[in-house]
């Protein structure tokens, strides 16, 4: 029997490696942003430089939408022509509702999609589309693809800490009387999306023990489970992300360690000089 063809979709929160950038059968759907009542198109025709600028520049927050459902509907008009059916894997749909406009999307194109929740966002989404992507090379089909990946997303873990928590707050993410304690107390916030959704993991007094403890939150993780790659995701702090990396890879020099950039549309909320650590948990064998 021939393998049905997948067509596999993101949206542009995800982190791309170049080898995905040129997948010949990965689509990526980008989440809007409004600057100025002009809408751009995250990585299509706003770069993270230009966005920094307006940040710092502009009065105005910039704003993150979800794509509209009419791209989603072309595009799965199009694959259709083309392949059996995709799997999508998407942003939390907690922190956006990409997820939902897909789904719809696919309901009025009349395709068969697979829609996985990461229940998180950038190199999360990554390695769920690897991982999907080695499943179909072993000639697994679409729904047991789909099946094994809804089970992966739990195994995600990341921890954020902050650059800016004015962003993190205007960006309506942080309640008013965190913000303020946050600002008052010189507190560094670290931030965990968990279940999907942000939340508050731990307040600490300083920068410098807040990179110590989330140190300490992989070692504990690295000790429970098999942990072959890290990644430190930036906003806009490249040196910063090395030094992280230098740290890791004295103390752990057996592990994978990727460093990339926050696409614009989470650089909204999380802000410049912002870091992110996240790994995917498998069981010690």
């Amino acid at each position: 029997m021939t393998q049905k063809r997948i067509a596999w979709i993101t949206d542009s929160t995800a982190f791309l490696k170049d080898e995905l950038k040129n997948h010949e059968h990965l689509y990526v759907v980008p989440l809007g942003i409004t600057i100025d009542d002009k809408v751009y198109e995250d990585g299509v025709d706003l770069t993270t430089d230009t966005l920094y600028k307006h940040i710092r520049n502009d009065k105005e927050v910039p704003k993150t939408s979800q794509p509209p459902v009419g791209k989603f509907v072309e595009l799965f008009e199009t694959l259709k022509k083309k392949y059996d059916g995709a799997i999508a894997v998407h942003i939390s749909s907690k922190l956006s509702g990409t997820l939902a406009t897909c789904k719809t999307g696919a309901e009025m194109a009349g395709f068969d999609v697979d829609v996985i929740d990461s229940r998180a966002m950038s190199y999360a989404i990554t390695t769920l589309i690897e991982k999907g992507l080695a499943m179909e090379k072993e000639g697994l089909d679409q729904k047991t693809i789909a099946s094994k990946l809804h089970e992966e997303s739990l195994k995600n873990e990341n921890y954020i800490l902050l650059g800016n928590l004015d962003q993190f707050y205007k960006g309506g993410r942080m309640s008013g009387t965190q913000f303020l304690l946050g600002n008052l107390l010189s507190i560094k916030p670290i931030i965990r999306i968990y279940n999907g959704a942000f939340e508050l993991f731990e307040k600490v007094r300083s920068e410098k023990r807040a990179t110590k403890r989330l140190f300490e939150l992989f070692d504990e993780a690295y000790q429970k489970h098999y942990i072959s790659q890290i990644q430190i995701m930036h906003g806009n702090v490249m040196e910063k992300a090395k030094e992280y990396a230098n740290e890791f890879r004295k103390k752990y020099p057996n592990l994978d360690i990727v460093i990339g950039e926050l696409s614009s549309t989470i650089a909204v909320h999380a802000g410049e000089g912002t870091i992110a650590l996240i790994w995917h948990k498998e069981s010690k064998k």
